[in-house]
């Protein structure tokens, strides 16, 4: 074999080595993927309870946060949801001076947030979560009070509703937390009573 052959034959071989050794680098990577992307929040919201129910958070402290971006002068409690079950209805009647409630997506992204100046009902969060297909359904045969509801529609199908309420007074803290723990989310049919809006 001449010179030039041996040395085309040799430049092959390296690449062909080199090929195989990025295949194996690749495979490695791909499956070492799980374990080294953080876990999402709805994923992490798990840990605190079963879903369908609200449960409190911890409280939120610097570097040992529950979740993403919580605020430590307020009180937080979290329900994941399925859509899949149904619609899933909120209600909740939490103490002044503040509380809001926000929806957020599988990925942690905010779908939609209102806070006690703008739910329109006294301060009374009673919301009906559900996708274009059961809203077009339930339009066929609507429940009774459907009107006084507000009806978020989302094509998200997972995720999880989060309440925070403000913690300023140390007074009105047990009050907070037992609203909190009071709040309902459950699948359409499926809810518990509602809370009772104490006399503030």
């Amino acid at each position: 074999m001449s010179p030039h052959a041996l040395r085309f034959a040799r430049w092959g071989a390296i690449a062909l080595a080199g090929l195989f050794l990025g295949g194996i680098v690749h495979v490695a990577a791909v499956m070492s993927v799980p374990a080294v992307v953080p876990q999402t929040a709805h994923a992490r919201v798990a840990v605190f309870g079963p879903d369908g129910v609200f449960n409190r958070l911890p409280e939120t402290r610097a570097g040992a946060e529950p979740l993403p971006l919580l605020d430590p002068q307020m009180l937080h409690a979290a329900c994941r949801f399925d859509l899949a079950r149904g619609p899933l209805r909120i209600e909740a009647a939490l103490p002044p001076p503040f509380w809001s409630f926000a929806l957020f997506n599988a990925r942690g992204e905010a779908v939609y947030s209102l806070n006690d100046r703008t739910s329109g009902n006294d301060g009374r969060l009673d919301v009906l979560v559900l996708t274009p297909q059961q809203l077009s359904l339930l339009r066929e045969n609507p429940p009774p009070g459907l009107e006084d509801l507000i009806v978020i529609e989302t094509a998200e199908i997972q995720g999880y509703a989060l309440l925070r309420a403000f913690d300023g007074d140390p007074l009105n803290r047990a009050r907070i937390i037992a609203e909190l723990e009071a709040a309902r989310c459950a699948t359409l049919g499926e809810e518990t009573p509602a809370p009772t809006l104490r006399d503030f």
